[in-house]
Formats: C-alpha cells, structure tokens, sequence
C-alpha cells in the first residue's frame, strides 16, 4: 500500500475546492462532515478514512478515486502519463479536467470488461493511413446558373 500523503492530499482538496467556488462551510455540510474537521484535514492535520474522502469526493463532484491516489490508498494506474497530461494543461478548467480523466478511464474500464485491447502504438502508427499531399491545386470553378422568370 502506498504511504498516506496527508498535506499533498490537504492540498489537493483545498485546490478542488476553491476551484469549484464552494466555501469550506458549504463542502463539509454536503461532505456530511464538521467544519473544523474539514479545515484539519485541508491544513494536513488530519488523516481522513476512506469513506469521509468519499464523501468529501461527493461533496466536490469528483471520483473518490481520484482521492484516494492523491492520499496514498490507491496506487497511480499505468495511465498516469495521460492523467498528468490532463491535469498539466493550463488551458482547461479543473472540472474539465476531471471529467476528461473520468471520460478516459471509462472507456478503459469498458475495455476490460468486453476484452477490447489497442494495438500497440508502433503497430497503429505503422498501419495508420497517410494522406497523400497533392502538389496540383485543384481549381474551383462555380457554375453559374442563371434562373430566368
């Protein structure tokens, strides 16, 4: 199991939740949890269970999962390089950045359950069509139509 990183994941929550514009007032009320508590665990002092980083997921409108890989519980998947793509580009909100990461592991998990596997990315890039570039313009001439009353 990977070890607990309760300040990074503090952090991790308090960014969550100023990103989504909800007060930490208004997120331990729909977390079901108290204010002071909340406040601890987004200052790093506390150690939250599972089932409250569910909650807090809930309460923020994100994948618990995605907490519990940033508290240490669960381990970062293969598709890391993809996730921290995502979550690097400065040129997408939070929450859409969340919801391309929800997206993406949906249609892996689709993929297991119904045994469809990628190629490879040598074999796509080698078996992948090429558009053959012309060097003629092609010129466009408009026939015109005259209509007569």
């Amino acid at each position: 199991m990977a070890t607990l990183r309760v300040g990074e994941l503090g952090e991790y929550i308090r960014d969550q939740r100023r990103t989504a514009q909800i007060s930490l007032r208004q997120l331990a009320k729909t977390a079901g949890v108290s204010n002071p508590y909340l406040s601890q665990i987004e200052r790093g002092l506390r150690k939250p269970s599972a089932e409250i980083l569910q909650q807090i997921a809930k309460g923020l409108r994100i994948s618990a999962e995605a907490l519990y890989v940033q508290a240490g519980f669960l381990e970062d998947r293969e598709e890391s390089d993809v996730h921290a793509a995502l979550l690097a580009d400065p040129s997408i909100t939070e929450r859409q950045k969340q919801v391309l990461v929800e997206i993406y592991d949906s249609f892996r998990k689709e993929n297991a359950v119904t045994g469809v596997t990628a190629p490879t990315a040598a074999r796509a890039t080698a078996t992948r069509p090429t558009a053959k570039k012309s060097s003629t313009k092609k010129s466009s001439t408009k026939k015109s139509t005259a209509s007569t009353s």
